[in-house]
């Protein structure tokens, strides 16, 4: 409680628009600090959402004298709105006094650096020729993933990813595109022919409402890629919020409500809205570098016709070999798991591997 009333005093110390100086609470052994965590507050007392730009890794001192080096654990934290604080959890680390770097606090000079970074292209040599990207702008949005099933569940491939066009602290940082891509390959035939595909570009603006929950609206096309014969083209304007929970011991829980409407045409679906509905609610709980269980089910309750994807996963680090995948598994169960199909009910079950989720 005496952290909390501090905040304000030593927010107020630094300019409105420098970083947020993490605040630490002090753990008071080596042992507490690995069973419970340290939180570390992040308070903006500015006029405007801030970016705290928490640090991966930083050090502190427990009330017995050892000294501690923290790693953060959980997502990196959304920017802070003003007169809040953000905060997170950060564990001890085995890691070299040489790898802990300290946080430099904001100069302009700082920011101005930050920025040429966030636009700098990372280029890498392969057999292939050199690639590059602006690569901190990508990041994971649906599951990435291929799974198979039995039958004429086939496989189910899947590619995601989001892109921030801008990352500055104004008011185009949350603009975002993203793009999924889902398609169905029935292994189980012969020649193993794809014999559907989901394509579903976005554009979207994310809001964070606090460090625990982010809002978001947008515009989001379904279609399954066809030309003037058998054509479905679905148009839809959203809005989503999702809320994180904090279950401890590196646990957590979120929810994710959303509502849409139609505007537009939709080619051969002109009914379409009577099987996947004007809503859908997502739910989740895992935990950090361990399992993790999601679950999303959309309908129309006035024609009782919807569908319902469960999702679960683990990270195969732990086999070593340094691993980079997930353990997956899938299954489907409703209308609509193929565009193509939306009046169809189907039940499939897959398992394979995800590369995010």
């Amino acid at each position: 409680m005496r952290l909390i009333l501090f905040l304000p005093a030593i927010a107020s110390a630094a300019p409105a628009l420098a970083q947020i100086a993490p605040v630490p609470q002090q753990p008071p052994s080596a042992t507490a600090a690995s069973e419970s965590g340290v939180l570390v507050f992040f308070p903006n007392e500015g006029d405007t959402p801030i970016d705290p730009k928490a640090p991966e890794r930083l050090e502190v001192t427990a009330a017995d004298g050892t000294r501690l080096k923290l790693e953060r654990e959980g997502p990196a934290l959304l920017p802070v709105p003003p007169g809040g604080f953000g905060k997170a959890r950060y564990r001890p680390a085995t890691i070299s006094v040489a790898e802990v770097a300290a946080p430099v606090p904001d100069t302009p000079e700082r920011e101005a650096a930050d920025a040429v970074a966030a636009s700098r292209e990372q280029e890498v040599l392969g057999s292939a020729g050199t690639a590059s990207a602006i690569a901190r702008r990508f990041t994971p949005y649906r599951p990435t993933y291929g799974a198979f099933g039995l039958e004429d569940a086939g496989g189910k491939l899947q590619l995601s990813f989001a892109f921030q066009p801008f990352e500055t602290n104004g008011a185009l940082n949350g603009l975002r595109f993203a793009w999924t891509q889902t398609m169905f390959w029935r292994v189980d035939l012969p020649s193993g022919p794809f014999v559907s595909t989901n394509y579903s570009p976005e554009v979207f603006y994310e809001m964070p409402l606090s460090q625990d929950a982010v809002a978001a609206i947008g515009y989001a096309h379904d279609s399954n890629g066809r030309g003037d014969v058998g054509s479905i083209d679905v148009n839809r304007i959203y809005a989503r919020v999702t809320r994180r929970f904090d279950l401890g011991d590196r646990w957590y829980g979120e929810v994710t409500p959303q509502l849409w409407f139609y505007v537009g045409k939709q080619g051969v679906a002109d009914d379409i809205e009577r099987y996947m509905g004007y809503g859908q609610i997502g739910a989740a709980i895992g935990r950090t570098d361990g399992v993790k269980l999601q679950l999303v089910a959309r309908g129309n309750p006035g024609t009782g016709r919807g569908a319902a994807e469960l999702f679960l996963s683990h990270p195969l680090a732990r086999l070593g070999f340094g691993l980079g995948i997930h353990a997956f598994g899938q299954v489907y169960t409703g209308y609509g798991e193929a565009l193509d199909q939306y009046d169809r009910r189907d039940t499939h079950a897959r398992l394979g591997i995800a590369l995010t989720r």
